[in-house]
């Protein structure tokens, strides 16, 4: 019997190599769509640049205004007050562990803010400034 639990666990240990990383998983989904560079530093400038869509009854919104400037610190939503955790990958070590959640949240923030989806690159270059920070 321990012999059995000793087995299971040493494969469940050797086989999690075996598990994709959801950054990778995405990062070669980017350049499946073409992204050849991605650049920390657009997607910095990207996360704080302000537009104005039809939805946003002229008002201006960024990825800061709900996430915040420091994405080492707590956000809030600017409509429903949601807290928001912080961004950074090196604050926040559950952030970027699901692929399905990633892409989920890139569309929905993305329409939200820009008024329309993210490119591929644009979504790489956020996520590689969101992740050295």
């Amino acid at each position: 019997m321990i012999k059995r639990k000793m087995f299971i666990t040493l494969l469940a240990l050797n086989c999690t190599w075996l598990m994709a990383n959801p950054i990778d998983e995405m990062f070669d989904y980017y350049q499946q769509a073409g992204v050849t560079t991605v650049d920390s530093q657009k997607g910095r400038l990207l996360w704080t640049q302000a537009f104005i869509t039809e939805k946003s009854n002229g008002e201006e919104r960024s990825c800061a205004s709900c996430h915040g400037s420091n994405v080492t610190q707590s956000g809030e939503h600017v409509r429903t007050s949601k807290v928001i955790e912080p961004m950074a990958k090196s604050i926040n070590t559950k952030r970027y562990t699901d692929t399905k959640k990633i892409k989920k949240w890139f569309k929905r923030n993305c329409k939200w803010t820009l008024g329309r989806e993210c490119s591929a690159q644009e979504q790489a270059d956020i996520l590689k400034y969101l992740i050295t920070q």
